[in-house]
């Protein structure tokens, strides 16, 4: 897909500085578009292989009013379903993670369900007469396994495979062996108020690194930069600064986080992200490997949702190092989430008028082209009736609506 041809005609002159319009962050209908064309239609990294080592082990994940298990089977098989009973749509897995000796069992009415999906039998089957074991089993979620990492697909799009958006940088990430990385905790999440696109905006650019976070500046300082979005990935690199230690926590990390032998020596100062449109970030740094993502709760809530992965051999060097840089990014976090309230919150003034992107932003003006190209009619500057912004995007899609009569 070309994203400029697909929206080059509902942009303005300027438009390779401008970001998204501000009604875009407060309009529920938009977010309802979103949790359809991007959400449900989108690869979203759910967790790691290891994550459910043995047979009956699970996990759930809810991403945009949808809910999905990922749960390993006796046959070793992961696989995921509609975290969904069959009988009256209560989740059959209430916990975030958790181990089911043989089977997954309602908490509602006691449906009972294999490993596999299977139904294996309602409670008081006389009452609903014949039960196809596999027609009313737990409906199936698309599921790509890539590097150890479990994605999964609500929707069936046009989007590319895991594997082949990510080839590109997959030779860099081998190195890693990602597919070997162990749990440190359970999953993590946090609720803030404001629009997703928002968090995302502030994590996409590090030209704020220098003014909001002294210890990341601290820490890898001008060498930080920035790919933007192409085909649906982006990847940002930064190496340790040779003068790095102002701070406590950059100055013991740095004094032992190159010692990794496993590691290539170019790879041993380097903290990487690599992004997944619309909503992920894969971290790797030379002790550990983590993912964040955000997912839309309302048009004002966001659910902030995460994991570490360490080596599976981690020494005693390793673990100090991956503390002292998960202080680093604690802080870095409370400083990001700041930013991101102020900046969603003003897209409320009157004032606001858009944003003008500097040529250091190219990941925040990349992410919202990708954007455009699958929703278009965010290239509308004016607000559109909430009731009609539905119909104006499948409209703009088919090209049939001029920007001078999309909101008539």
């Amino acid at each position: 897909m070309n994203t400029h041809e697909n929206i080059g005609g509902h942009l303005p002159k300027d438009w390779d500085r401008k970001g998204l319009p501000a009604w875009t962050y407060h309009s529920p209908a938009m977010l309802e578009l979103e949790k359809q064309e991007l959400f449900r239609s989108h690869w979203q990294l759910a967790g790691h292989v290891n994550d459910v080592p043995r047979a009956g082990d699970f996990f759930t994940v809810d991403i945009a009013d949808e809910r999905a298990i990922i749960m390993r089977g006796e046959d070793g098989v992961v696989r995921a379903f509609h975290n969904l009973c069959r009988h009256r749509g209560s989740r059959v897995a209430a916990e975030k993670s958790g181990h089911c000796k043989n089977a997954l069992v309602c908490p509602f009415h006691g449906w009972v369900y294999n490993l596999d999906g299977t139904l294996r039998g309602a409670a008081r089957p006389q009452s609903f007469g014949p039960l196809d074991k596999t027609e009313f089993g737990l409906k199936p979620i698309e599921l790509e396994i890539w590097m150890g990492f479990v994605f999964i697909r609500y929707l069936t799009g046009a989007q590319r495979s895991v594997a082949e958006m990510m080839s590109v940088y997959a030779p860099e990430l081998t190195e890693y062996q990602l597919e070997d990385i162990l749990p440190t905790t359970s999953f993590t999440d946090m609720e803030i108020a404001v629009n997703w696109k928002s968090v995302r905006d502030v994590d996409n650019e590090g030209y704020h690194v220098a003014m909001a976070h002294p210890a990341l500046q601290d820490l890898y300082g001008s060498t930080y930069y920035d790919l933007p979005y192409l085909n649906g990935v982006s990847r940002s690199l930064g190496r340790f600064n040779p003068h790095a230690g102002r701070c406590w926590s950059v100055r013991n990390y740095v004094a032992i986080a190159d010692r990794q032998p496993w590691l290539s020596e170019d790879k041993r100062n380097l903290w990487g992200y690599y992004g997944l449109f619309p909503n992920l970030v894969i971290a790797v740094t030379p002790e550990s490997v983590q993912f964040y993502q955000e997912f839309p709760l309302g048009v004002d809530r966001t659910l902030i949702r995460g994991a570490v992965y360490r080596r599976p051999e981690e020494s005693r060097v390793q673990r100090v190092a991956r503390y002292l840089a998960r202080r680093i990014d604690r802080e870095t976090y409370k400083e990001d989430i700041q930013l991101s309230i102020w900046s969603n919150e003003s897209m409320k003034s009157s004032a606001f008028d858009s944003f003008h992107l500097s040529d250091l932003e190219r990941g925040v003006r990349s992410h919202h082209d990708h954007i455009r190209a699958v929703l278009p009619v965010t290239t509308l500057v004016q607000r559109p009736p909430e009731d009609r912004i539905a119909a104006l995007n499948d409209a703009m899609w088919e090209g049939e609506t001029e920007p001078h009569t999309a909101v008539a």
